[in-house]
């Protein structure tokens, strides 16, 4: 949908230190959040996410403070997600800072948080956040997981993506939970089911290894990559994706 692709440096935090592990388990501490934030900001990346990944499981909200420093120190658009179940959540988050909040368990708990939200703030705001299994019991071969990525629903991901879209979400954040962390390529089928059914952005999540994985999830569909562990570990900054998609005669901000 978008003419530009937007590259989007994941912060998975837990604690107050971002995170990274493989398919959701065996997290290692990757820094601080607010001194990687500014690196991306510094390297241009388009938007940041910041994710607390352990919010939900430990049944608490997110970390306000980290989310507050966050913001005054980038400035790009911030979009934070874990620990969101009231639209009182999204606004105090917009006070801190946040540009986008990301909602997930909660609106698959109780899907009317979603018009909740984008009622009182505008689809703008308000991103879906899908963390997704390769399931032979639904019927697009794909379920959707709450509690970061620890339950699993019977939800088919499509059938609930669509819903949510009706109800206003503004944009998909479609996470890979079998490639996240492997760094073996995007799940370009998903990417693709996605842009199919969807009237609105879609960002490809899960299983970026080089520079050479982000091109294809762009053809799939995919309005913005989004990465983590290949820019934590320092292999790829966002200048080498955004030079490799550029080359590839896809439009990136400079």
């Amino acid at each position: 949908m978008s003419v530009i692709t937007r590259i989007i440096p994941c912060l998975d935090v837990a604690a107050g230190r971002v995170v990274k592990g493989v398919n959701f388990e065996n997290l290692r501490d990757m820094g601080d959040p607010v001194a990687l934030a500014e690196e991306y900001f510094r390297q241009g990346a388009d938007e940041l996410t910041f994710l607390d990944v352990t919010a939900t499981v430990d049944d608490r909200a997110t970390t306000y403070e980290v989310v507050q420093r966050t913001a005054e120190n980038v400035f790009i658009p911030l979009t934070v997600g874990g620990g969101v179940r009231t639209a009182e959540d999204v606004a105090r988050l917009l006070g801190v800072g946040a540009d986008k909040v990301g909602v997930n368990s909660a609106a698959i708990a109780r899907p009317e948080l979603v018009d909740d939200i984008a009622d009182r703030f505008g689809a703008q705001v308000l991103v879906l956040s899908l963390d997704v299994k390769r399931s032979s019991a639904t019927a697009s071969g794909f379920v959707v997981t709450t509690h970061g990525g620890r339950t699993e629903t019977a939800l088919d991901a499509l059938v609930w993506a669509r819903e949510a879209i009706e109800r206003g979400a503004g944009e998909l954040l479609v996470n890979s939970i079998d490639a996240d962390g492997t760094r073996d390529g995007f799940d370009l089928e998903l990417t693709a089911l996605m842009r199919e059914i969807s009237s609105v952005p879609v960002i490809a999540s899960g299983g970026a290894g080089s520079a050479a994985d982000f091109a294809p999830a762009v053809k799939a569909g995919a309005d913005a990559v989004l990465a983590a562990s290949v820019f934590h570990s320092g292999q790829l900054t966002v200048g080498d994706v955004k030079a490799t998609l550029a080359a590839k005669g896809i439009e990136v901000r400079q």
